[in-house]
């Protein structure tokens, strides 16, 4: 491996609604992490996948910043999580990376709100694709439900991510569709994606993680079910500028 990159994806039960609670949980799940470049935390990821947008929301220096900033900065690596954030008309399902000093590097909110749960009622529609980058590692964002929709993935793959990241609330009822969308990001885009999902219970749903991660060939690098688990790995750039050299697809894209 050339140039190795150290990514954690944290798969955690989080307490509903108890932002108090759950950043003292993490606090000691995160005692095992040493030496990673970027830690990857679910959707939501001090609130559960709650509906109660105003309740919860924040700005982006508020409290949930202030946790995972405090963490960066412990941790000397870059963060990803997701936060309610406070809008002006309606909240957002956003995704904030933090670099190693604990600053907002950027931030992506969800561009496609889950309907289906009535979550486009409460939350606004993001509008923009992000890119950001740790390291030299060039990666796509997004949250959850939009890993149903390949066009945003496109994007990032006409911008030659070398990563691709979904932090996400994903039930039980419907890994299947979560496992096989992830591997086929990774195919058509031919980059490693990472899918960062929670596990446990909330009122509605059961949560059983699988969080994964996989590389620019669709290959399973590790898959968890269930358990609460910190999960260590490490992925090389170059792995993805060879790949798309030696099977140039990407460059055959036509309609977007």
């Amino acid at each position: 491996m050339n140039n190795p990159f150290k990514l954690s994806l944290v798969q955690y039960s989080p307490i509903w609604e108890d932002k108090s609670a759950n950043t003292e949980k993490l606090k000691t799940m995160l005692l095992q992490i040493s030496g990673s470049d970027l830690i990857i935390f679910p959707e939501m990821s001090l609130t559960g996948f709650t509906m109660k947008a105003r309740e919860f929301a924040e700005d982006l220096t508020g409290e949930t910043n202030t946790f995972f900033s405090s963490v960066a900065k412990e941790k000397k690596c870059a963060i990803i999580y997701g936060v309610i954030e406070r809008g002006k008309k309606k909240s957002f399902n956003t995704l904030v990376h933090l670099n190693n000093q604990g600053n907002i590097i950027t931030t992506y909110r969800k561009i496609h709100p889950f309907s289906y749960s009535s979550e486009d009622l409460f939350y606004g529609k993001g509008k923009n694709t992000v890119t950001t980058k740790v390291k030299g590692i060039k990666i796509g964002l997004s949250i959850c439900y939009d890993l149903r929709f390949p066009e945003l993935y496109r994007f990032y793959a006409k911008e030659k991510v070398h990563l691709i990241i979904d932090i996400a609330n994903w039930p039980d009822t419907r890994i299947e569709h979560w496992r096989t969308l992830l591997k086929a990001r990774a195919i058509e885009n031919q980059c490693y994606v990472a899918g960062v999902n929670r596990v446990g219970s909330d009122p509605k749903l059961n949560y059983n993680g699988f969080t994964s991660l996989f590389d620019p060939m669709g290959k399973e690098i590790f898959s968890y079910e269930n358990d609460e688990k910190i999960i260590t790995s490490e992925i090389d750039k170059s792995v993805v500028t060879d790949l798309r050299k030696r099977l140039p697809f990407l460059n055959d894209i036509r309609l977007v």
